[in-house]
This record gives C-alpha cells, sequence and structure tokens, in this order.
C-alpha cells in the first residue's frame, strides 16, 4: 500500500511564496521503495487537464515545467520519504489544486495524492 498525504497550500498574494509537502507511506507484500524513483508534482486548474510542474528522481535528476523555472525548487528527503515544492514569485497563473505523484518510471501512472489547493490573489 502506498499513502501520499500532501499539505502545505492555502491562500496567498500575487508575488509571495508557499511550502508543499508530501509524505509517502509504502507497506504491504509486493511494494518495494522502487516506487519511489521519481517523485513530482502536478497541477490542475478548473476546465484544464492535469499537468506536470516538476520531477525528482532519487538521485537528484530534476525536470520543471518551463512555466515554473526559476521560481519553483523541487527537494526530495529520501529517509523520509517526502517530497518539497518551494514556490516563489506565484502569479494568479499558479492557482491550481497540486498533487503529489510517486511512480517507478515516467510510463507508469504511479500514485497520487488528494491535491492540495494553492490560491494565488491578484
Amino acid at each position: 500500500q502506498v499513502q501520499l498525504v500532501e499539505s502545505g497550500g492555502g491562500l496567498v498574494q500575487t508575488g509571495g511564496s508557499l511550502r508543499l509537502s508530501c509524505a509517502v507511506s509504502v507497506s504491504g507484500r509486493g511494494i518495494t521503495s522502487i516506487v519511489l524513483n521519481y517523485m513530482g508534482w502536478y497541477r490542475q486548474s478548473p476546465g484544464k487537464q492535469r499537468e506536470l510542474v516538476t520531477t525528482i528522481t532519487r538521485n537528484g535528476n530534476i525536470n520543471y515545467a518551463d512555466s515554473v523555472k526559476g521560481r519553483f525548487t523541487v527537494s526530495r528527503d529520501n529517509a523520509k520519504n517526502t517530497v518539497y515544492l518551494q514556490m516563489n514569485s506565484l502569479i494568479p497563473e499558479d492557482t491550481a489544486a497540486y498533487y503529489c505523484n510517486v511512480r517507478p518510471s515516467l510510463n507508469i501512472d504511479g500514485y497520487w495524492g488528494q491535491g492540495t489547493q494553492v490560491t494565488v490573489s491578484s
């Protein structure tokens, strides 16, 4: 069983900052730490498809969406099975539900958190 618990969303003004956290617990037969090879964040706004924000591998390889480069920073603590997203210089276009995701490889959907709302007011 894989459980993801997100925290840190909220309401912030344009130019503000938020930090999201996602703690992952892995238990049960057949589930190994390989499921944590990729940890990342996706977001979805009303009427839009879910889109990639960032991913980080166990070895620290990082990928960002162009729209967040230079403003968002992803990190992970492998000892705590936790991934973080530091979001700076937030703009209204960043308003969305943010979902944590873990997966063994990019071609597998993996596991999802329940989502945390980020709202940026203008």
